[in-house]
């Protein structure tokens, strides 16, 4: 059994990590990992009572300093909230993990606009405000680490979940633009890209409860370990397996209509 595990670190307690979406899945497991390396963290979530189990958790396990905030990061203004925090508290802000999101399956005719505009803010403009707000002082002090967790769903068209995967492709965008702004400082600036992780994301998006949609990553404390280790080694967009790799490279040597379909197929099979 391989243990997943970043190696130990001087770090002042004073230095925070963000991480939204941290009640479960990636978010607990960027949190735990950060934790055990000596980091204090603010953990965001708009899952009160898991939030504060996993904040209680990681406490008792590593002796860590946990904040949590209980906020639904959809709203445009929750972003300024969480800045204005750290700066009454006043806070120092390392690390930023933008990892909150979720997932809509349908006929874009067909499904719930409130629910796509939601992902949207989550997804893009959350991600954007938050960057901004940070990147600033990390800038300043010249250290910092900033991980939007995107997905393979970036690399291509996706029908049946196109909000979701035009969203992702954002991400991967908006952070290699960013991160070539800022390549000559000592803030590392990186996206993750996995696969299907096991998570509860890969539970709540299926329209059939009985499919099953096999992880194309091992668990997701290894993908959370492969995100940070290579966003500090420098590595812009991470991709957390051979099968990533391959796939995403996929779409630039078949047509687009091919790769459409596939994924159209794809879906159907899995979540149909």
């Amino acid at each position: 059994m391989i243990i997943f595990r970043l190696k130990t670190r001087i770090i002042k307690k004073d230095k925070y990590v963000i991480i939204t979406g941290a009640a479960s899945g990636l978010g607990k497991e960027f949190a735990k990992l950060y934790a055990e390396e000596g980091h204090s963290l603010i953990l965001i979530d708009i899952n009160e009572n898991e939030l504060h189990q996993t904040a209680e958790c990681i406490r008792e396990e590593t002796k860590a300093l946990v904040k949590t905030l209980t906020k639904d990061l959809s709203l445009a203004e929750v972003s300024q909230e969480i800045y204005d925090y750290t700066c009454v508290e006043n806070l120092e802000v390392f690390g930023l993990i933008n990892n909150a999101g979720f997932g809509v399956f349908g006929n874009f005719s067909e499904t719930d606009l409130k629910d796509e505009l939601k992902m949207a803010g989550l997804h893009v403009l959350t991600p954007i405000a938050l960057t901004k707000l940070f990147l600033k002082g990390m800038l300043e002090r010249n250290e910092g680490e900033i991980l939007n967790i995107s997905s393979l769903a970036g690399f291509q068209p996706g029908p049946l979940m196109s909000v979701y995967y035009s969203t992702k492709a954002f991400l991967i965008s908006f952070t290699e633009a960013i991160a070539r702004e800022n390549k000559n400082s000592k803030v590392r600036i990186s996206v993750l890209c996995p696969g299907v992780v096991n998570t509860n994301f890969r539970k709540n998006v299926c329209a059939n409860k009985e499919a099953k949609i096999k992880s194309m990553n091992s668990c997701p404390r290894q993908v959370a370990f492969y995100g940070i280790q290579k966003m500090r080694l420098g590595k812009v967009v991470c991709l957390p397996s051979v099968s990533c790799k391959f796939l995403s490279l996929l779409p630039r040597f078949l047509p687009r209509s091919m790769a459409r379909n596939i994924v159209y197929n794809i879906q159907m099979r899995n979540r149909g």
